[in-house]
């Protein structure tokens, strides 16, 4: 067998996330699997990884919010039996998959990862509670629930994320150190946002 195609695979996936993803999901889009990459790789250029995990990384980056091309829940394990799939036609490995799968499953809340490129995805995923794209980015999100009728009053919301936002916590040093500030700030905005009753 010869060595993986990864960036075939990387090709040919995120053509099928493009025109596959709905446009209702204004927050797990195309455009989500893009920033995930671009955050990972910022904070994976902290750690000294090698080729392969830069590979393995990616392509489960592309794979990990996979699973709403089929449905909106149990997205994670659906992104898993994806994975499965469709990496063997692209010669990764039985151990590839495995570690990939892995870091799909660290991006499910709550987020567990077991080793560093878990933790690495895991972060990136939710990069954002610690940069100044927050209320953007956090906007999309309702906007989602909205379309998706999980949730449409916008207090019942800054209270959902109030809860999410003082529950979560990084993994990596480089987000520990450059994005938790900024988050807890972030928090403390959204906590003044909440209708006293």
């Amino acid at each position: 067998m010869s060595y993986r195609k990864y960036k075939q695979f990387i090709e040919d996936f995120t053509q099928r996330l493009k025109k596959g993803l709905s446009d209702e999901l204004t927050y797990h889009g195309y455009h989500h699997v893009m920033d995930v990459m671009e955050a990972a790789r910022k904070i994976g250029s902290h750690e000294n990884l090698s080729e392969n995990e830069w590979e393995l990384l990616n392509s489960a980056i592309v794979l990990h919010d996979s699973g709403f091309l089929y449905g909106y829940t149990e997205h994670e394990e659906r992104g898993c039996l994806i994975a499965a799939e469709i990496l063997p036609e692209y010669n990764y490995s039985d151990e590839d998959i495995a570690i990939i799968q892995g870091m799909i499953r660290a991006t499910k809340i709550p987020q567990q990862p077991k080793n560093l490129l878990e933790q690495i995805i895991a972060d990136a995923d939710l990069e954002y509670l610690g940069t100044d794209r927050f209320d953007q980015i956090s906007e999309t999100l309702f906007q989602e629930w909205q379309n998706k009728n999980i949730m449409s009053d916008r207090d019942i919301y800054n209270r959902t994320q109030v809860k999410f936002i003082s529950a979560h916590h990084y993994f990596t040093d480089f987000c520990v150190h450059h994005r938790q500030a900024f988050k807890m700030e972030n928090l403390e905005r959204v906590k003044q946002l909440i209708v006293e009753e």
